[in-house]
């Protein structure tokens, strides 16, 4: 019942080979660590490389770059992978329908999860957009321009637990969080881009509350440095426990941080302490 995670931290910038190569690093020093559950930041692959639609892929082509980045990093460390987010092309396959293009220039920012064997077993596109203004260099974010946002949560079973997934943004709205708990999450991943403003001001009290507020496992890779001469992502990537304590935290710059998940431990804390069933408010009504 207990499992090694690990957040990994970058600094992604515009070449996606350079990104590539250091995300294979930085998750072969997890898995020399002992995690058998690696997660990536968001926009691992690139960040600052002009449009998007220029580097997506559509789902399942493995012999594309990303994918086939990731179906070989999973099967070669023989970890759960997910992977941050990267840029897809293709809305999500329904009932074993063929993926849909995404209309126009737009892509879906998708989180995909690879088993130990390279197999994709789940995806979650980005449901919030980051759409706001920000008082640094870059002032004005757009994230709508170039993406389509997804509009299902989804959990994902491992041996680690029951996996809730989202990405960056999407951590401002615990209604998402609280439906991911109801579909059976024990663990919860933040793949992200905090701004170091946004960053430095909210990443981390979010995060605990996060935990806290579901009692889960926070698991949160966020990018952490300098991208370009007006983009600055916070760091401070970390894993926090049901009780709201960081476990393991990596600063700034590239880096992994370990820690172990312990679900014997999380089923007696929701014992002792019966959140779920004294909730008096589902889905608005008393």
């Amino acid at each position: 019942m207990k499992h090694k995670a690990a957040v990994v931290q970058m600094v992604s910038g515009g070449d996606v080979h350079a990104n590539l190569r250091s995300a294979a690093g930085l998750i072969g020093q997890a898995r020399e660590q002992g995690a058998d559950l690696i997660l990536l930041p968001e926009n691992f692959a690139v960040l600052d490389g002009g449009p998007l639609s220029q580097f997506a892929e559509r789902q399942g082509d493995t012999a594309a770059l990303l994918q086939g980045f990731l179906q070989e990093q999973a099967r070669s460390t023989g970890a759960w992978l997910i992977a941050g987010s990267m840029p897809l092309s293709t809305r999500p396959s329904r009932h074993g329908t063929s993926p849909e293009a995404v209309p126009g220039r737009r892509v879906r920012p998708a989180c995909m999860v690879y088993d130990p064997e390279g197999r994709l077993v789940a995806r979650y596109d980005k449901m919030h957009l980051f759409d706001v203004q920000v008082e640094d260099r870059q002032e004005q974010y757009s994230e709508s321009r170039s993406f389509e946002p997804g509009d299902e949560s989804v959990c994902v079973q491992t041996p680690a637990g029951c996996i809730g997934l989202s990405i960056c943004y999407d951590l401002r709205f615990p209604e998402l969080y609280r439906r991911l708990l109801e579909q059976g999450a024990q663990v919860l991943t933040v793949p992200s881009a905090f701004t170091k403003v946004t960053g430095e001001a909210h990443w981390e009290v979010l995060l605990r509350a996060r935990a806290i507020e579901n009692q889960c496992y926070v698991l949160a890779a966020n990018q952490g440095g300098v991208h370009n001469a007006t983009r600055e992502t916070w760091g401070h990537s970390m894993i926090v426990d049901p009780w709201g304590r960081i476990l393991a935290s990596v600063e700034s710059g590239p880096g992994v941080a370990v820690a172990e998940l312990d679900l014997e431990a999380l089923t007696a804390l929701r014992a002792r302490m019966p959140i779920q069933s004294h909730r008096r408010f589902r889905d608005g009504l008393c």
